[in-house]
């Protein structure tokens, strides 16, 4: 494809890797081909890290900088699965400066989702109970590290090869999903974190005081469920932009948060790269390193 051209406020990144997320893979595959209909040729993915070489406009970024960010090719980029990208300096930042450019692809949006659910919506304290499920996953396990550098007490539910993985992380009870019921087990949390969906996100209120929140990764919960309830419920829209990629930094730089690689790949194998991510359920990301 040709090199990408460079619209007001964007800076042009050699992209030393990119990770995927379930969104890509989605998207992929067409499920999302009457909402998000999508002119061809299009290079695939979001997440990167890298190397400024372009600037076009006012920025904090210059030259040389190494970043990190969202470029996918959906009004914010050109797309991270390339030799170089497109991306708007608003949905980047400086890298973690302690890790290399693979952990740091496998930030952006997980990452992202976590700071924004954790501190903004949530505004999770020292102390306070909170439940994450799927904490193994890509967002999960930042969600876990997030949460304990607050202080607060975590229990997760995982399948049964991932239990020693998520205590690892910190957290403090872990549910066996597929042979535990969470919601005999648990109450009077003071927040849901919700990377599952469906009957997982109903189930949830049950576990929540009066006065908690939810919020899910997959819609908007059920309204009725949560007035009942007496909680706040969130479907959350993540936004990848510089103030929640900067705080991110600081979390990881202090040593308080660590992406998972599961596997890396490089580019010229990414059609294995998305087999491997929709079939194998890593364990936190999967990286897709350029040349």
């Amino acid at each position: 494809v040709p090199q990408p051209t460079l619209k007001e406020g964007q800076i042009l990144v050699e992209v030393k890797a990119a990770s995927i997320n379930p969104f890509d893979w989605k998207l992929r595959s067409g499920y999302m081909k009457d909402a998000i209909p999508l002119q061809f040729p299009f290079t695939m993915g979001g997440d990167y890290a890298g190397v400024v070489v372009e600037v076009n406009g006012a920025s904090d970024l210059r030259v040389g900088d190494e970043v990190y960010g969202q470029a996918i090719a959906l009004g914010t980029g050109s797309g991270s699965f390339a030799e170089f990208a497109a991306a708007n300096a608003a949905n980047s930042a400086k890298k973690p400066h302690s890790i290399d450019f693979e952990q740091a692809a496998a930030l952006p949006l997980v990452g992202s989702s976590a700071v924004q659910a954790i501190e903004e919506h949530i505004k999770l304290q020292s102390k306070q109970k909170i439940l994450i499920h799927g904490g193994a996953g890509g967002i999960g396990h930042i969600v876990i590290q997030v949460a304990k550098a607050l202080g607060a007490y975590v229990a997760t539910t995982v399948s049964a090869d991932d239990i020693s993985f998520v205590r690892g992380l910190g957290a403090d009870e872990v549910i066996d999903y597929k042979t535990q019921d969470f919601e005999q087990l648990l109450k009077d949390f003071d927040a849901v974190y919700d990377t599952v969906g469906g009957e997982t996100t109903d189930k949830s209120f049950a576990v929540l005081k009066k006065g908690g929140v939810l919020v899910s990764m997959l819609g908007q919960p059920d309204k009725d469920l949560a007035d009942q309830h007496g909680i706040t419920a969130i479907g959350q829209g993540t936004k990848i932009n510089t103030a929640h990629l900067n705080r991110l930094a600081e979390l990881v730089d202090s040593g308080r948060v660590k992406a998972n690689v599961d596997k890396v790949f490089p580019l010229e194998q990414v059609r294995e790269a998305f087999g491997y991510q929709e079939e194998e359920h890593p364990r936190g990301k999967v990286v897709i390193k350029t040349p």
